[in-house]
């Protein structure tokens, strides 16, 4: 069952403005906002702008929730949790939309500066899955936060600007490459190796008696004057390394967006502006981003947390009449879309796909019923029924789906969210946008894609 292109339904210039201006907003964002912390920010933020509320401001002012009211809550700075009250009492379900906001990239460890040959180095540590080849010789930016010990945060943000340096990890060159080029793929850059330079300009003072490690001091002297921070202000510091620059529209036609950290901005977005379109529900709504998906969901920020969970309970209890029982119906009758990413089929690397059952661009929301690896290993696996509600809703609102798996069977695999919101007894389905180059810095997705992603979403809302 090959599915059509979305692009053909839009015909007229007017209609095709309205996925190009939505991918316009979209690029914008992803441009800006390279870190869990910079998109919960922004969707904050965002969110009070279209009249949300603090769950946290609810709380102390003993108030009561009543239909129709937006709340939001933010988990520790990192992820964000969006409500919209609907009608119906809250342990019949949710209609619920989760996405993780976090993306592959490289750390900064606590005791990072050093400096060899005249050269300041920051030592860093990989998150996620990433192939470390990737990373080398491109412009990369620093963002994030340090907190000094007095509890002042310094926010972080270095290589986006024209004016600003940039950062990056050295390659060794072609013509001594020799040995390296033998290598597997997975040794030809360890991670012991992906260091970052900063600096190479010695601080001269006649007062410095031991004239060691110049680059270095120099290097503290300006994060000193610039920054005010000391060298063991890394200690409890979350700098974050990702690719420097603008998401860019891609192809002759504009018809995609090259960026970092679609994966999984790209669902987080849609998501979150879905939820924003619908006024008046019958069945609450939420929408659920997440943070430490890409090394397990764990963690006090991850989906494996209790945040959002405890956040249900409070919403219970602040319509009042709390029950245990309650928040466990309020879970167990909830509806999910886990929004997140599929690989989308390459040409250039047409082996590692099931041509019947891969993603391609253009063709609208993706359904992936289960993902996993091997033998569908850590999947949700969602039932035919819900499968079978899933497409009533997609097609009396007209939106471009398909289905996919992720890959050949003993290929690889890969997880979502999912089956932790499963867990509660939720009927759960991953669905997102395809996307090409997963996990590299640089990834690639279909305009009409997200915009398809953005009116299944609403539909879901609804339904």
């Amino acid at each position: 069952m090959e599915r059509e292109n979305a692009w053909k339904k839009y015909q007229t210039k007017e209609e095709r403005e309205k996925v190009f201006s939505f991918a316009e907003e979209y690029r914008r964002f992803l441009s800006n906002c390279k870190t869990e912390r910079e998109c919960a920010s922004y969707f904050a933020n965002r969110a009070r702008e279209a009249g949300f509320v603090s769950l946290e401001d609810v709380i102390a002012s003993g108030d009561r929730l009543k239909t129709g009211d937006k709340v939001y809550a933010v988990n520790k700075d990192k992820g964000i949790a969006l409500f919209v009250l609907g009608s119906e009492d809250l342990e019949k379900g949710m209609n619920i939309l989760g996405a993780h906001i976090d993306s592959p990239r490289l750390d900064i460890k606590q005791n990072p500066l050093y400096e060899d040959t005249d050269m300041a180095m920051l030592d860093t540590h990989y998150y996620g899955g990433v192939k470390n080849y990737q990373w080398v010789t491109l412009p990369l930016a620093l963002h994030g936060v340090i907190v000094k010990k007095d509890g002042s945060v310094i926010s972080v943000s270095i290589g986006e600007k024209p004016e600003d340096p940039v950062f990056g990890v050295s390659d060794l060159l072609i013509h001594l490459a020799s040995d390296q080029m033998q290598k597997k793929a997975s040794k030809v850059i360890e991670g012991e190796d992906m260091d970052l330079l900063v600096g190479s300009f010695p601080l001269y003072d006649e007062k410095d008696e031991e004239k060691k490690e110049l680059v270095k001091k120099n290097v503290l002297r300006i994060l000193r004057e610039q920054y005010g921070v000391e060298e063991e202000d890394f200690l409890s510091a979350e700098l974050e390394v990702v690719p420097a620059g603008a998401a860019r529209d891609y192809g002759f036609d504009r018809s995609m967006i090259m960026g970092y950290g679609h994966d999984d901005r790209v669902c987080a977005y849609p998501s979150f502006m879905a939820l924003l379109a619908v006024d008046a529900p019958k069945r609450t709504l939420a929408c659920l981003l997440v943070d430490k998906e890409e090394i397990g969901s764990v963690g006090a920020t991850g989906m494996h947390s209790r945040f959002f969970e405890n956040t249900v309970a409070e919403l219970v209890n602040a319509r009042g009449d709390y029950s245990e029982l309650k928040v466990r119906r309020a879970l167990k009758n909830s509806r999910v879309l886990s929004s997140d990413v599929s690989a989308a089929f390459d040409p250039n690397y047409p082996s590692v796909m099931e041509k019947r059952n891969a993603a391609y661009f253009g063709r609208g929301l993706v359904f992936n019923k289960y993902t996993g690896s091997r033998g569908k290993s850590g999947s949700n696996d969602a039932g035919a029924e819900y499968v079978g509600a899933m497409r009533r809703i997609m097609d009396d609102a007209g939106v471009s789906y398909q289905t996919a798996e992720l890959g050949k069977v003993d290929q690889g695999g890969g997880g979502t969210i999912a089956y932790i919101l499963g867990n509660y007894d939720m009927q759960v389905i991953d669905s997102g946008v395809a996307v090409l180059n997963m996990h590299a810095p640089w990834e690639i997705i279909s305009k009409v894609d997200l915009y398809e992603a953005y009116r299944g979403y609403i539909a879901f809302l609804v339904s």
